[in-house]
């Protein structure tokens, strides 16, 4: 795949509308090419301030200015100005209620369709990592290894913990690619299931509740200043119980144990 290509796909792989062969594709030219890293992020930031902007706007003065000027005054008797009053600002009231409706269904909606943008993503990416040869990049149980490993690999440190005690066993780590960046992926195993924990710098606006798509469930949560989205075949349970371990234990308990 070239860069030509990339830009016929750039778009539907943002979307999460390739199939998993081409989004494989996609993610591997993403590695190797820095232009085309620069041009998913630049479009991925675009969506992003479209789904921040503020649509909500107040009338301006010069507005209520303006239909104040175009109010009878001096022809009507006060009774009947009153009531010209009362109607004008009664159809400002309701145009105000009219548009903040809008305005807070529109930032529901897009905020909506970026969360489940972001699920179906990390779906996607757990369901490409269990292809042969696609799940550990750092094959280990040792935190104090693959915590490392990542050093000049991404902009950030992640937190690797030792979840072995609650029934999570680390098996490893790689690199991938969720929402236009390059995030952490972390590995952990529950029995013959595998847990597939995303994180990346950032915050969420609202905390996501579960999801659960084609079968995979799905958790996300923020935390010390990095967004975590979890993804497995799991039980919903056993995911929730793997969120709570994860959480519970500082991210420092692992470096003084070092």
């Amino acid at each position: 795949m070239n860069c030509q290509d990339m830009r016929l796909l750039l778009h539907a792989y943002l979307d999460d509308e390739l199939g998993a062969a081409d989004s494989l594709a996609v993610a591997r030219h993403l590695a190797e090419c820095a232009d085309c890293t620069r041009r998913l992020r630049a479009l991925t930031q675009a969506r992003e301030d479209l789904r921040g902007a503020r649509l909500y706007q107040s009338a301006p003065a010069a507005l209520r200015a303006r239909i104040e000027a175009r109010l009878p005054r001096a022809t009507l008797a006060p009774r009947a100005r009153r009531r010209g009053w009362s109607m004008a600002l009664a159809a400002l009231a309701a145009l105000f209620v009219i548009a903040a409706v809008l305005a807070g269904w529109q930032t529901m909606r897009l905020q909506r369709q970026g969360s489940d943008a972001l699920v179906a993503e990390a779906v996607s990416d757990h369901v490409r990592s269990l292809l042969p040869g696609h799940l550990i990049d750092v094959q280990t149980s040792n935190e104090h290894t693959v915590k490392p490993w990542f050093d000049g690999r991404v902009d950030f440190s992640p937190q690797v913990k030792d979840l072995s005690a609650e029934g999570f066993e680390l098996v490893g780590g790689r690199l991938d690619v969720l929402g236009g960046k390059q995030v952490a992926a972390l590995v952990y195993k529950r029995h013959l299931h595998t847990i597939n924990l995303f994180q990346w710098p950032g915050h969420a606006a609202a905390a996501a509740p579960p999801q659960t798509r084609d079968g995979y469930h799905v958790l996300a949560w923020n935390d010390d200043g990095l967004r975590f989205v979890a993804v497995s075949s799991v039980a919903d349970s056993d995911l929730e119980a793997f969120e709570r371990a994860f959480r519970a234990q500082p991210a420092a308990a692992s470096e003084a144990a070092h």
